[in-house]
């Protein structure tokens, strides 16, 4: 059984991150034209790694035809689930595809093991959120990325690390879409950003992994149920409108 959604779900997905309006922008912020000198990247498939809190991390990325080192391009950084790859979601979502036909750099990063840790506690773990900030860094001194045009989302623990993401590194990311994700309860405390948060939240009533209702997952940490999550953001952005609508795929 295909456990993932169709790569129609994921063109959605990526129409709500490429036509994301900030609230706190009150007119379109252009992008900055940058003299830096970058390095000559090669249209297609290419493959990269960095050193990172002693650790050496990898990733996947693609470059459409279209891209040129003069101009700014957008970014989407896509997060595996438990047990995945950067290669493994690329081929699931297929936003290689995507990159080609609307025109931005799409990446793919690996966890560590597979797995994605949000706990940094010093005992060998890192902390996946400072990564992805290395990771954005890196990427701009790389590639000619705009800067006002980076998004994340992210399947199951993906989702959750995307979660975490808007939480930690809402001036770094413009938008995020977590699908099969949730908010962890330990986070949400201290969860503030000081920027009201554009964030498509996709979940399923049947998920036995990240369960509708909230768990207490001891491994991968508990996490608030669905509804929680989606007042939680909705109270943070002040949006007053609870009006439902049926969507179908």
């Amino acid at each position: 059984m295909n456990i993932y959604p169709n790569f129609r779900f994921f063109k959605k997905i990526l129409i709500f991150l490429l036509t994301i309006t900030l609230v706190t922008a009150c007119d379109s912020i252009q992008a900055e034209e940058r003299n830096i000198a970058k390095e000559k990247i090669v249209s297609g498939d290419n493959s990269g790694e960095l050193h990172d809190q002693g650790k050496l991390r990898t990733y996947y990325f693609y470059t459409p035809k279209s891209y040129n080192q003069d101009r700014p391009m957008p970014l989407v950084l896509v997060f595996h689930g438990d047990d995945g790859s950067g290669r493994s979601i690329s081929n699931v979502t297929r936003f290689n595809e995507l990159a080609e036909q609307k025109g931005f750099i799409v990446v793919y990063p690996d966890g560590i093991d597979k797995k994605w840790s949000l706990r940094g506690n010093g005992q060998g773990r890192v902390d996946d959120v400072l990564f992805v900030s290395a990771l954005i860094d890196h990427l701009q001194q790389q590639i000619n990325i705009d800067s006002h045009k980076v998004y994340a989302t992210g399947f199951s623990r993906g989702g959750i690390l995307t979660q975490a993401l808007a939480c930690k590194l809402p001036n770094k990311i413009a938008g995020f879409a977590s699908v099969a994700g949730s908010l962890p309860v330990r986070l949400k405390p201290n969860c503030q950003p000081q920027t009201p948060i554009s964030m498509l939240m996709i979940n399923g009533t049947n998920d036995r992994d990240v369960l509708y209702e909230g768990d207490d997952h001891t491994q991968r940490g508990a996490l608030v149920s669905i509804s929680d999550m989606v007042n939680f953001w909705r109270s943070h952005d002040q949006c007053t409108s609870s009006n439902k609508s049926p969507l179908v795929f």
